[in-house]
């Protein structure tokens, strides 16, 4: 039996990742749909026959066995884990122990998504019983923009962070999407139009919240043995970590903290035995610009308080001596409501050397980071192209 996590370092390879046929506004796409798609290129990408998945992770409502009776599959380990958009990373660690533990040997994990077009997904609405409801929606909190923006605006006031460096964010990454051509957003992108951007929510313009698209993503993991005979060079899991803090971010337990990634990322570097030098490239969920600062801060990467000066002069855009979120983020490449499987996607393609004009340069380690809910949960994922 295993009881130290750090016995499962680099025990597990992801052999496939890809993403659903289309990306971007798709009401002709059932949410079903774009998790199939998604599964089906992924299988592919990776070589296994279809027939040797025998674990199903996935996120959503009834997709658990949606997917599997769809694709034909009699999965003999089912994970429907939901924390909101970090949950196909959680599902990485759910996999990878399932099979250090001899309850399966090939997991399949999917996203897909009508976030746009709302295409065969429940209606986005709460409960009258739900607690938010009950206890925030009275005084004004109304969801994610409201919620990552209590946090924003308190990490304004007590570090002095401001709209321009919350604004290097979201031009950074446009000139990542820029060099992706599924990006949906490419043109070139100023501090000063961001900043002229219309007001969504204090202390957010448009142009520093997410997208909102319709997609899908999958990703396919395997025994660190038997991933060598597959088609594509493994990608090791080296680390994770999880954490979930909170469901109402009232209730948050700081407001210039954010705890769950601290947690997360503790454990995944810990399990990775690497340091934050180590790291080639980050895929850190943008949710809204404030986020990657803050988990940048939670991760290690630099003190509480110092993000916003850490991300200034474009340092994390391409040819900086950080490159994060390198597929153009949720900010202009995709955010289908549930981003953080592109994380893993990204990490993925860059660390096979696979993303052309956009391919950071020897990438051998590459971390992935996502948010659920309103800061409630986190998840870090330390991936490497060899154990």
């Amino acid at each position: 039996m295993i009881r130290d996590s750090q016995a499962l370092r680099g025990t597990v390879a992801i052999v496939g990742v890809a993403e659903s046929d289309e990306l971007g506004k798709l009401p002709h796409k059932s949410a079903l749909q774009l998790h199939l798609e998604a599964a089906a290129n992924a299988i592919a990408d990776a070589g296994v026959a279809r027939e040797d998945i025998d674990a199903v992770f996935t996120s959503g409502r009834n997709m658990a066995c949606d997917v599997p009776e769809y694709l034909g599959l009699q999965p003999r380990f089912v994970g429907g884990t939901q924390v909101g958009g970090c949950s196909f990373l959680l599902h990485v660690e759910h996999a990878m122990a399932a099979i250090a533990a001899g309850l399966c040997e090939v997991a399949l994990i999917t996203h897909g998504e009508s976030g746009a077009s709302r295409v065969g997904m429940p209606a986005m609405r709460r409960g009258d019983d739900s607690v938010n409801a009950q206890f925030e929606l009275p005084y004004g909190h109304v969801g994610p923009v409201t919620g990552y923006g209590l946090m924003a605006s308190r990490h304004m006031y007590e570090f002095g962070t401001t709209h321009e460096q919350l604004a290097e964010v979201a031009v950074a990454t446009r000139k990542w999407a820029a060099l992706n051509p599924r990006a949906l957003m490419r043109d070139r992108l100023t501090i000063a139009e961001v900043l002229a951007s219309r007001w969504v929510s204090w202390p957010f313009h448009l142009l520093d919240c997410c997208l909102v698209t319709d997609g899908g993503g999958a990703v396919v993991i395997t025994a660190a043995e038997r991933a060598v005979d597959l088609r594509k060079p493994p990608v090791y899991v080296l680390g994770t970590g999880t954490c979930a803090t909170h469901q109402m971010v009232s209730q948050m337990p700081s407001f210039s903290r954010w705890i769950a990634a601290e947690v997360a990322g503790a454990r995944a570097f810990r399990m990775a035995g690497v340091s934050h030098a180590d790291i080639d490239v980050a895929e850190l969920y943008d949710a809204f610009t404030i986020t990657p600062i803050l988990a940048l801060e939670a991760l290690g990467f630099c003190e509480r308080g110092e993000g916003g000066p850490f991300v200034s002069g474009q340092r994390t855009a391409p040819g900086g001596e950080f490159p994060m979120n390198t597929n153009g983020g949720g900010l202009s490449y995709t955010h289908t409501g549930m981003y953080g499987i592109f994380t893993l996607i990204e990490a993925v393609h860059q660390l096979r050397g696979e993303c052309g004009p956009r391919q950071v340069p020897d990438a051998r380690i590459a971390l992935c980071h996502g948010t659920g809910g309103i800061w409630s949960a986190a998840a870090t994922a330390i991936l490497a192209r060899e154990k």
